[in-house]
C-alpha cells in the first residue's frame, strides 16, 4: 500500500523557496470550472440500487466522522456520541462502526475513554480551529495537548489569509511543523474551508500545497461557513490525490465535510470516488465523511432496506 510519508524526492525541489513553490503551484493546469461541474453532476446521476445500495450505504456508515465542535459539548453528550459511533444501531450489531469521533481537544481523553476496546478512532480539529487566527506557537500547543491526550488524528486549519495573500511558503511551513507536532501518534487532515477560497484553480493549488506538505488527508472544510463540501470542489480534491500518488506513490486521503446530510448525497461523492481516484481509496483510512446528521438518515435507509418499513427518525438516536 502507498505510504503517507512526507513528499518524495521527486517534487522536494519546488519547495526550496517561496519563488519556486509559487512557480509551481502557479503552473498547475487551470480548471475549467464548467467541465468540472458538469462531469460532478453526472456522476451524481448514477443510479445505485438493492445489493450495491446496501453495500454503499454500509461503507459510507463506516467513513463517517461523527462530529460535535459546538461550545456547549459536555462530556456526557460526547460520551453518547462515542457511544453511537461504537454502535450506530443499537438493534442491529451487524451495523458498521464509524470511523471516527471528532471533537475539539479538552474533549479527547473523554471520547478516548467513550471508544476503547473499539475500532473508532478519535479525532481532534486543532490549529486554532475553525478561523486559523493564531501564532504558531499557539497552533502547536494546541495540537501537542490534542496528541497527549490520546488522538489518533488531528485536522488542522490553513491560515486562509495567508494562502490568499500569496504567501504559500508560510502556509507549508505550518503544515510541516504540525505534521512535526502529531509525530508517529496522529494521521494529520489539513482544512482548506473551500468556501473561502473563491476559486478552483485555488482549490487545486491548495490540495497540492497540503500533500505537498506532508498531509494524510486533504479536507474540503471547517463546517462552519456557508459553502462546505461539494461534489465538484471534492472532485477536484480527488483529481489532485490521483494525481499525486502518480507522480510521488505517495497516497493521500480526501475528506469533504459540511452539508452532507442524507445517504443519497453520501452515495454521490462515493461514485465520485470510484470514478476519479479509484477503488483504492474507497476505505475509511483514505475517504472520510465530515458529518453529524449523515448518520442518522444512513441508518433509516438501511433499516428500511433490512424490513421494507421506513422507521423514520424517531427510531435513530438524535445527536
Amino acid at each position: 500500500m502507498p505510504t503517507t510519508a512526507p513528499t518524495a524526492h521527486a517534487l522536494s525541489d519546488v519547495t526550496a523557496s517561496d519563488s519556486t513553490l509559487r512557480r509551481f503551484l502557479h503552473g498547475l493546469p487551470g480548471v475549467d470550472a464548467v467541465g468540472l461541474e458538469a462531469r460532478a453532476a453526472s456522476l451524481g446521476t448514477r443510479s445505485i440500487k438493492t445489493t450495491a445500495k446496501a453495500y454503499a450505504i454500509d461503507l459510507a456508515i463506516s467513513m463517517v466522522d461523527l462530529t460535535t465542535l459546538e461550545g456547549a459539548d459536555t462530556p456526557g453528550k460526547v460520551r453518547a456520541l462515542g457511544a453511537k459511533a461504537v454502535h450506530p444501531d443499537p438493534t442491529d450489531r451487524t451495523a458498521p462502526t464509524t470511523a471516527a469521533v471528532c471533537v475539539y481537544p479538552d474533549m479527547v481523553a473523554v471520547a478516548k475513554e467513550a471508544v476503547a476496546g473499539s475500532d473508532v478512532k478519535v479525532a481532534s480539529v486543532a490549529t486554532a480551529f475553525p478561523a486559523g487566527r493564531a501564532a504558531l506557537d499557539v497552533k502547536l500547543a494546541d495540537v501537542r495537548d490534542a496528541v497527549a491526550a490520546g488522538a489518533d488524528e488531528i485536522d488542522m486549519v490553513i491560515d486562509r489569509g495567508a494562502f490568499l495573500a500569496g504567501k504559500y511558503l508560510k502556509v507549508y511551513d505550518e503544515i510541516v511543523a504540525v505534521k512535526q507536532a502529531c509525530g508517529d501518534r496522529a494521521r494529520l487532515k489539513v482544512i482548506f474551508e473551500t468556501g473561502e477560497l473563491s476559486t478552483y484553480d485555488n482549490i487545486r493549488r491548495a490540495s497540492w500545497l497540503g500533500m505537498l506538505a506532508g498531509a494524510d488527508f486533504i479536507k474540503t472544510s471547517t463546517g462552519k461557513v456557508a459553502v462546505n463540501a461539494t461534489p465538484a470542489n471534492t472532485l477536484l480534491m480527488l483529481e489532485a490525490v490521483r494525481d499525486f500518488r502518480a507522480q510521488t506513490g505517495i497516497q493521500v486521503g480526501v475528506k469533504p465535510a459540511g452539508g452532507i446530510r442524507t445517504s443519497k448525497d453520501a452515495i454521490k461523492f462515493l461514485v465520485l470516488v470510484n470514478e476519479t481516484a479509484g477503488a483504492d481509496w474507497l476505505d475509511n483510512h483514505w475517504f472520510r465523511f465530515g458529518a453529524s446528521s449523515l448518520l442518522n438518515d444512513l441508518l433509516m435507509q438501511r433499516q428500511k432496506l433490512a424490513t421494507g418499513r421506513y422507521s423514520g427518525p424517531d427510531y435513530v438516536t438524535v445527536d
